[in-house]
């Protein structure tokens, strides 16, 4: 699986809690094509029905209610309170997740679309940062990211923290950002990061979409809010 060559593909990334999603919304607004991998994973079960068989084989009925219809809540208990079980369930459906994502991708690039972000995850823990010509990674301080999600997912603390603690840390995945959007603060101070971003990003592109020769965003490490190379 290779990337379009006449695309330039960003990826956005953050953990649960971190507000991934409003800058999500945000380059939406400003007319930028995005791909989310929430929306495929979702989308992916009736795409691919043989998924929701795997899935009854491997966790059994209980995630199931009397419809057939999958109990994501439920299935998301089991998964953030057992490595081995969220394991099972990424190899499951994580192969058709990609599979779906670069179609999408194909068919931007084949509308002539010159800039596209995939907004995932775990964007860097299913190595789809391999394909990806920069990467913004958003973060926020522990405490307001556990009462994020314990108010979104109507969560208690011991059940935030869980999901939270399963997912990988952003220490590490730190390593991997050329651009980072600190949203500890308010939706304008995270959509002013983005802006910035945006433009860096623009001004490193090359006119047919690939990164021009001297900066390559994809490889370098991350120690300030625009990675250690601007």
């Amino acid at each position: 699986m290779k990337q379009s060559s006449n695309i330039f593909l960003v990826g956005l990334t953050g953990n649960i809690g971190s507000g991934k999603s409003t800058v999500s919304n945000y380059l939406k607004e400003k007319g930028i094509s995005v791909i989310d991998a929430d929306v495929i994973s979702r989308e992916v079960m009736i795409n691919h029905p043989d998924i929701l068989t795997k899935i009854k084989l491997n966790f059994g009925d209980e995630c199931f209610d009397q419809n057939g219809t999958l109990i994501r809540k439920k299935l998301g208990n089991i998964i953030f309170a057992n490595q081995e079980k969220k394991n099972k369930l990424e190899e499951i459906i994580i192969p058709y997740i990609i599979k779906d994502i670069f179609a999408k991708v194909k068919e931007y690039a084949d509308k002539g679309i010159d800039l596209c972000v995939v907004d995932a995850p775990t964007l860097i823990e299913n190595n789809l940062h391999f394909y990806m010509n920069a990467i913004i990674l958003v973060t926020v301080g522990r405490e307001i990211q556990l009462k994020r999600v314990m108010e979104r997912d109507s969560l208690s603390l011991k059940e935030a923290t869980i999901r939270i603690d399963a997912q990988m840390k952003e220490e590490h995945k730190l390593k991997y950002a050329d651009f980072v959007i600190k949203n500890d603060g308010t939706k304008e101070h995270a959509k002013k990061q983005l802006e910035e971003i945006l433009i860096l990003v623009d001004n490193f592109r090359g006119k047919d979409g690939e990164k021009k020769e001297p900066y390559n965003l994809t490889c370098a490490n991350s120690s300030t809010s625009y990675g250690n190379k601007f």
